[in-house]
């Protein structure tokens, strides 16, 4: 596998010569000051490849060329944006940039409600309390029907939880979920804005005759506007799953599972029409086992996010050690290895240790955290390659 490193452009802390020192091979990154819908230039993909280049790595992955909302729910500048889209992805193509990751998840992209939960040896990392979660639903977004998605017991527990939260852990609670972990992500909502629950209100709105068929219709109906320039520029897109892989906030949420895989990747059934798999969402829902989606899907995988989760019965899931959890990582790589050697794949979601608390880092981009988890990785390879080497 080739060892890559999700970067946040010239502006991270996080510099390209920082990468060559721990092994890092591969760039993921993308043009974070293009707003979404809007067209990738050639020459600001070049000068950003050449850049990359010019600290002895490459642009492996495009990480994210966002789909825009209104594709999402076939809104009427949906046309305009898809072929922006197609635009974007012919200079990419053109450019010699050529696996592109995406996703499809209305609104909100991945979910957590605690950025720094402590652990024992004083580290801390991403946490999904599905109470706190069930609050800001119910009691800070006040979704209309938000109540029918929760049992009687969590209904409860959101009631004593309203007796001892405080203001200022409510507007945590609202920075966690819908401004810090989605502003650097997707662009809906950013730091700054006067009242993101107002904004985050006429989102959900624009989704509310939406349901799961209706979104994957405007699935495939993306994918099928964009298989031809992927055809000529031999651009592999991979969706990415659904994270947390369950519905939330009354929204579609339409790749979570094997079967859902399986809908997408048969509905355009073109090899460019790819996975991104992720292992740690896809293992935060006791539903998945990661080693059996591997086996499944490995060869219509085009990229790999190696983390893992400890998901539990409560519906709470933390992001655990790169070695631990429901992810299975080491069976992962020999999966990969087996039946598509080569992928690019980059360590995903570190823990905040050695002052990274401290750097302003985008939530689950640490350095120290992700250093140690891909050399927790790199040995793992190590170890699967010297077993290929032994069976030869």
């Amino acid at each position: 596998m080739e060892k890559t490193w999700r970067w946040f452009g010239k502006k991270d802390k996080i510099t390209l010569p920082m990468l060559r020192q721990i092994g890092v091979e591969g760039i993921v990154t993308a043009l974070h000051d293009v707003p979404n819908g809007e067209v990738w230039t050639v020459e600001a993909i070049s000068e950003l490849k050449s850049y990359i280049e010019s600290h002895g790595l490459r642009w492996s992955v495009v990480e994210s060329l966002p789909v825009s909302e209104a594709i999402k729910y076939a809104g009427p500048e949906r046309e305009r944006l898809i072929a922006n889209y197609q635009t974007s992805l012919a200079n990419l193509g053109k450019c010699g940039v050529k696996t592109i990751c995406y996703n499809f998840m209305p609104v909100i992209d991945w979910i957590r409600t605690d950025l720094q939960h402590p652990w024992a040896d004083g580290t801390s990392s991403l946490y999904y309390d599905r109470i706190r979660f069930a609050y800001f639903d119910i009691r800070i977004l006040e979704r209309e029907g938000a109540a029918n998605d929760y049992t009687a017991e969590e209904l409860r527990k959101v009631d004593e939880l309203d007796k001892v939260i405080t203001e200022a852990e409510k507007e945590e609670l609202i920075d966690t979920i819908i401004v810090k972990t989605q502003g650097f992500v997707n662009g809906n909502i950013k730091e700054g804005d006067k009242n993101p629950v107002a904004i985050f209100k006429r989102l959900l709105a624009l989704y509310k005759d939406i349901d799961r068929d209706a979104l994957r219709e405007n699935m495939r109906y993306f994918l099928a506007a964009i298989m031809p320039i992927c055809d000529e520029y031999d651009i592999n897109m991979c969706v990415h799953p659904d994270d947390p892989p369950f519905q939330v906030l009354g929204l579609p949420r339409i790749v979570t599972n094997e079967t859902d895989i399986a809908w997408y990747l048969q509905a355009v059934d073109n090899p460019h029409n790819g996975l991104t798999f992720c292992a740690g969402s896809l293992s935060a829902g006791e539903h998945n086992d990661t080693r059996v989606l591997a086996k499944k899907f490995a060869k219509r995988t085009h990229f790999v996010h190696l983390r893992s989760t400890a998901a539990m019965a409560d519906g709470n899931f933390i992001e655990s050690s790169h070695l631990e959890g429901r992810g299975h990582l080491i069976e992962l790589i020999r999966i990969f290895e087996r039946e598509n050697p080569g992928l690019p794949m980059r360590v995903d979601h570190g823990r905040m240790m050695l002052g990274d608390e401290d750097k302003g880092y985008n939530p689950g981009y640490s350095f120290h955290g992700r250093m140690l988890a891909l050399a927790q990785v790199e040995g793992m390879m190590a170890v699967i390659d010297d077993e290929k080497k032994n069976k030869s």
